[in-house]
């Protein structure tokens, strides 16, 4: 998709994948217009084909705020290719991604803008820096995620310093992915944008990931499998 010169274009563009979501995307949506209020952002929904009406609720709410874009797909697409074509439809100087199911703090949001603006080209909301954290994960849910970021780093050098490289919750300044080819393969979209991007400083900023609320973890074995695989493809410089 193409925008010409007269379309409105935002400060930030908020990518959000959803697959039935209904449970959680009207209390997401009215956090994050109340956290970047003042700002100039746009919300894009990226839906794949939700079986619960996810889409609908997001349509209805733009009619309230006036700057949500909903992407109804026709599928169980992945989350990689959800990002990636939301970052096609973004007009947004920045993109931020996030996850629908309120583990991610919209009101961290105006901070990493903040660091943006500072010369930041990514921006990380990081589990793993002092303040950050956890709650209620269960010691195997631990030891993969330790497990996922000691390969990164071993396999992947331009993340050696970051702590949290496959946090799900980022900023990244539009010039950084400008021309990048995503693979659209799993879920940790961040990894290859680290991998691929062209920027030179990164920032993490703490946060606590919550357990879910409501509805159902999205992580599944072939997930798994599909970062395994995105760490190989990456590491050989597929």
């Amino acid at each position: 998709m193409s925008f010409s010169r007269k379309q409105k274009f935002y400060e930030l563009s908020l990518i959000v994948p959803t697959y039935n979501e209904a449970e959680n995307i009207s209390e997401l949506l009215e956090r994050v217009e109340r956290s970047l209020k003042g700002r100039s952002f746009e919300i894009i929904i990226v839906d794949d084909n939700s079986e619960d009406g996810t889409a609908d609720i997001a349509e209805k709410l733009n009619a309230k705020y006036g700057n949500i874009n909903v992407l109804r797909r026709s599928g169980r697409l992945g989350l990689g290719s959800a990002v990636a074509d939301g970052i096609r439809v973004a007009r947004g100087d920045f993109l931020a991604v996030m996850d629908a199911d309120l583990q991610h703090p919209p009101e961290l949001l105006p901070r990493m803008l903040e660091e943006a603006e500072k010369g930041f080209d990514i921006v990380i909301a990081s589990r793993y820096v002092k303040g950050g954290g956890v709650e209620e994960w269960s010691s195997l849910r631990r030891i993969i995620s330790a497990g996922a970021i000691f390969l990164a780093h071993i396999l992947l050098p331009k993340t050696k310093n970051i702590k949290d490289p496959i946090s799900g919750f980022f900023l990244v300044r539009r010039s950084a992915v400008d021309g990048v080819i995503l693979s659209h393969a799993g879920y940790k979209i961040l990894l290859e944008i680290l991998a691929k991007g062209m920027y030179d400083r990164v920032a993490e900023v703490s946060y606590t990931f919550k357990p879910r609320k409501r509805g159902k973890s999205k992580l599944s074995l072939k997930e798994m499998i599909n970062y395994a695989s995105l760490l190989l493809k990456l590491r050989i410089g597929r």
